[in-house]
């Protein structure tokens, strides 16, 4: 059911992209992107720069001494999001991806999987201090006050359920998570069990400490802040300048609409028509605004095309160092 949910949120956000682009003047949307030119690998190397800063931020998370090296760690960010921008689930497919490949590393299972919830926990609500900021800066600006209003209906909407997701992670959701899978058991012995549990007390580890946390919140904020030059940088490059509030404001409230459709892969058509509408306040064309989504897009094909192939070699590897049954032989039962 979730998957075809999925496929049909997939196709969905195809057809608002292509529709989008249709109504904004192909020609236009492709003069408007290609005038970025080569100038397309200064903003690889922002984005390279954000998913370092956040892969830092994922390291920090981990005890001292269960912590895998900081080069694994960044390594895996970009494998993570390259999962979540171009594989065809929901998008949290890369951190899927990236919990399971961090188990080749020597990291457990339980710790694997509790960073990752950890790390997405902190970087939501980093992004939501980020919108918030952007909202800030957009009613400093003049922005009309209905705008404002439903900006700020729909970060209260965020701050909710960012809510029910730390309280998710809590004891309360430890019993409700093992109510459920319980009669999937026989007989309330299943393994999964024990690896409901052995998360948790991950996640209580590593929520324990703190500073650790503070300080993986801290390196997160600032990575969604030097992200802004993405949106600086690309539309400078078309011939629209603007200032630095001015795209602070658009990237900020554009990650919190990719947030909200974090059931369609790859946002797609929700980012493109959240920058019609933010782009639209600081009278940036239609066609400008679709060209940077999909010059955006093309950074994270250039990136994140590299990182799912490191993926599949990893999986190979791995599949490879099994070994194979003897010929002849066959499995008792």
């Amino acid at each position: 059911m979730l998957k075809h949910a999925g496929m049909a949120a997939w196709l969905l956000g195809i057809a608002a992209l292509v529709g989008l682009t249709i109504w904004s003047g192909p020609l236009a949307v492709a003069h408007a992107a290609a005038s970025v030119g080569w100038g397309i690998l200064l903003l690889v190397l922002v984005r390279s720069i954000t998913v370092s800063i956040a892969g830092m931020g994922w390291w920090l998370l981990f005890p001292p001494h269960l912590r895998p090296s900081l080069r694994t760690c960044v390594l895996l960010r970009f494998m993570r999001e390259g999962g979540n921008v171009l594989l065809p689930f929901a998008q949290i497919g890369g951190d899927l991806v990236g919990a399971r490949v961090l188990t080749f590393y020597g990291v457990g299972g339980a710790l694997s999987g509790a960073s990752v919830i950890a790390d997405v926990l902190v970087q939501a609500t980093t992004q939501f201090l980020f919108a918030c900021l952007g909202l800030i800066v957009l009613v400093a600006l003049g922005a009309d006050d209905t705008l404002a209003r439903l900006a700020a209906l729909g970060l209260a909407i965020a701050a909710l359920m960012l809510g029910g997701f730390f309280m998710a992670q809590r004891s309360g959701g430890q019993q409700i998570l093992r109510w459920a899978v319980r009669p999937l058991t026989a007989k309330g012995t299943w393994g999964v069990l024990g690896t409901i549990d052995a998360v948790y007390e991950n996640l209580s580890l590593i929520y324990a400490a703190r500073p650790r946390v503070l300080a993986a919140g801290a390196v997160q904020l600032a990575g969604w802040i030097v992200g802004v030059g993405e949106t600086l940088i690309a539309l400078a490059l078309m011939g629209h300048p603007i200032g630095i509030a001015q795209a602070l404001v658009i990237e900020s409230l554009m990650h919190a609409i990719r947030g909200a459709a974090f059931i369609v892969p790859g946002a797609l058509g929700a980012q493109e028509g959240g920058l019609v509408l933010l782009c639209a306040i600081f009278a940036i064309p239609p066609e400008q605004a679709i060209a940077l989504s999909l010059v955006r897009r093309a950074v994270d094909v250039v990136l994140g095309t590299p990182s799912l192939l490191a993926w599949q070699m990893l999986e190979w590897k791995r599949l490879k160092s099994f070994p194979l049954p003897a010929r002849g032989s066959c499995t008792p039962h």
